[in-house]
């Protein structure tokens, strides 16, 4: 009994539940979109949705800077001070707002140029970019406060906003999809993250006081510096990361046929769904405590504690979706889809790794170890390029998931070893 109890207790335990619900709520809902677009879009259509996510999510990066992850540190840290978190409020605010009147505009005048990067000549949908460039700075705005909140501890406050946030933009996707098909999803795939701005205004608005956002005043160069190692790190792999995939999926699409890249889109947007939980554990839950993590002991039972709760469960799901994958496929898409079964191995096998580096990679981010980071993930990136070239002569679709596979142990051996002095500390 005491032991039930310690574990209820347990915060992570309670953070794992809210999220849990969260996610649930976020994964039926995306289940019921994938179904929506198998039988409306296709496989075709699934690999169009696929090139405009990759390249939304580029996006997304470059907007907010890749401030997310520095501004959970740094807001952290400076709860306790109303100074030091006026400056770090303001100097983001200020910078984000540069960024989405430059990233807008561009998208905006420029729409043909995107639209043919993307879709080829083939595709007219230029009024989704331009629909994209108003759309973005509420992203922003939304991702902007939703890092704040977490990095004041208030987890159940993240957890409602991407839920609200969520249920609203699947409604809208459901009426996109239904009345425009192909384009109703790529439409809906750019305004569905934009819904999280009213439900993170609405918990901000309890947390921060608005007017003081838009301070010069309080406009710090020094904090804009070391923000500026979250940027690197993240824009790197921004820009480059979705040039690799649509590098991929325009050699499977040339090699193999738009209907193969749409397979694998599909085996990624199921990924996607199951990542969810791990992903927003670690960020909501991990990251702010290795950020105010003293020393190596310190981050070494964080990394023990995700380890011992989090991958064991994660392995036992993912078990679990092998052996139901044939019905997975049957339930979520349609009978055109069977052949993504065939995927499904290399994938989830990948994924542990993945997830098990993923507490590792978290490192980079809470002590700003921006060298480090970059090195590997860019060789990670490549290596995965090289790969699944090299893969898919010889095994087709399935070689691009071993590829990813392979990628991924090799990662996790390498953060592993670069991490060793941390799983060597010991008690003093």
């Amino acid at each position: 009994m005491n032991i039930l109890s310690k574990i209820i207790q347990n915060k992570l335990f309670k953070i794992a539940t809210w999220n849990s619900l969260s996610v649930a709520i976020k994964i039926v809902s995306g289940l019921i979109t994938s179904k929506i677009l198998a039988v409306f879009v296709g496989p075709s259509g699934m690999a169009l949705v696929g090139n405009l996510r990759v390249f939304f999510t580029s996006l997304e990066n470059i907007s907010t800077l890749g401030f997310q992850n520095g501004i959970v540190k740094y807001v952290a840290e400076a709860e306790n001070s109303d100074l030091e978190l006026k400056k770090v409020l303001a100097t983001v605010t200020m910078s984000l707002l540069a960024v989405a009147v430059v990233l807008s505009s561009s998208l905006f005048f420029l729409a043909s140029y995107w639209n043919f990067l993307l879709f080829g000549e083939n595709f007219d949908f230029v009024f989704i970019i331009k629909v994209l460039a108003f759309s973005l700075p509420w992203y922003t705005i939304s991702v902007f406060f939703t890092a704040v909140i977490n990095g004041f501890g208030k987890y159940k406050k993240v957890i409602w906003i991407n839920t609200i946030g969520n249920v609203l933009g699947f409604l809208l996707s459901i009426v996109l999809i239904i009345n425009y098909k192909t384009t109703g999803a790529l439409l809906a795939l750019v305004l569905m993250p934009a819904t999280l701005f009213f439900a993170a205004v609405f918990f901000a608005n309890k947390e921060i006081a608005f007017i003081s956002l838009f301070s010069w005043k309080e406009f710090d160069f020094a904090i804009l510096k070391k923000l500026g190692s979250y940027t690197v790190m993240t824009l790197a792999t921004a820009v480059v990361g979705p040039l690799i995939y649509l590098a991929i999926r325009k050699n499977i699409i040339v090699n193999l046929g738009l209907e193969q890249a749409g397979y694998w889109e599909t085996m990624t947007r199921i990924s996607l769904y199951y990542m969810m939980f791990v992903t927003t554990i670690i960020s909501v839950y991990f990251l702010p405590q290795l950020a105010t993590a003293k020393n190596n002991l310190a981050t070494k039972k964080m990394f023990l504690e995700f380890y011992k709760l989090v991958l064991p469960l994660f392995i036992v799901v993912m078990v679990v979706l092998y052996c139901l994958r044939f019905y997975i496929i049957d339930l979520l898409f349609t009978p055109a889809f069977r052949p993504v079964a065939a995927l499904f191995f290399w994938q989830l096998f990948g994924d542990i790794f993945k997830v098990a580096a993923l507490i590792l990679g978290c490192q980079f981010f809470a002590k700003k170890l921006t060298v480090a980071f970059l090195l590997t993930e860019l060789l990670s990136l490549f290596l995965m390029l090289f790969l699944s070239t090299l893969l898919l002569k010889k095994y087709g679709i399935e070689g691009i998931v071993l590829a990813q596979a392979i990628d991924n142990v090799i990662y996790f051996f390498i953060l592993l070893f670069y991490f060793r002095t941390i799983f060597k500390s010991q008690e003093q």
